[in-house]
């Protein structure tokens, strides 16, 4: 006995690997903003913590959370991304620098409370004490602006209290690594 077969209104699907990407990729892009405010579950992301020639790199950061207020280029961890690799891309997409992700500075969280005490964000954070490679600096995608800072100026920029200790820690781990060369 033949089955009746029945039209499929959207056509037929593409079920090649680039076109499963392309619509894992446009799901995430729907989606992506609506998880980060008011998550089921923490977020893993990164920060680059580009030190050079005694100066760290910092952001005008371009989005929430702290928009418009200075800090260290980061983001979230993409799915399939290392956690090195996550923090080079950051720091490529919001500085225009390659660098290259060394040592563990810091983990930590972020949570930001929101409305009746529900955490609005919640990121586990790794930073990594980073080193350029090569690039041009620009300020790009969730940047405002960008800026090299000595340790000494950094009271002008408002920082909160966890950015001045991880950037304290990389200031010493970039001096204790120059003077082992």
């Amino acid at each position: 006995m033949k089955r009746k077969a029945t039209a499929r209104k959207s056509g037929p699907r593409d079920h090649r690997p680039e076109a499963a990407a392309s619509r894992s990729a446009s799901k995430k892009t729907r989606s992506e903003s609506s998880k980060r405010e008011y998550p089921d579950r923490p977020i893993v992301g990164v920060g680059a913590v580009i030190v050079d020639q005694g100066r760290v790199l910092l952001v005008k950061r371009g989005s929430p959370p702290l928009l418009g207020e200075w800090s260290l280029p980061g983001g979230a961890v993409e799915l399939g991304e290392t956690l090195r690799a996550a923090a080079e891309r950051e720091a490529r997409e919001e500085t225009g620098l390659i660098v290259k992700a060394g040592e563990v500075l810091e983990v930590l969280d972020r949570i930001v409370p929101g409305k009746d005490g529900a955490p609005q964000y919640h990121y586990v954070l790794i930073d990594f004490l980073c080193m350029v490679k090569g690039g041009k600096l620009h300020a790009g995608s969730d940047a405002g602006d960008v800026c090299w800072v000595r340790e000494n100026e950094l009271g002008k920029f408002k920082l909160e209290q966890p950015a001045m200790e991880v950037i304290r820690k990389a200031f010493t781990a970039e001096t204790r690594r120059r003077g082992e060369d």
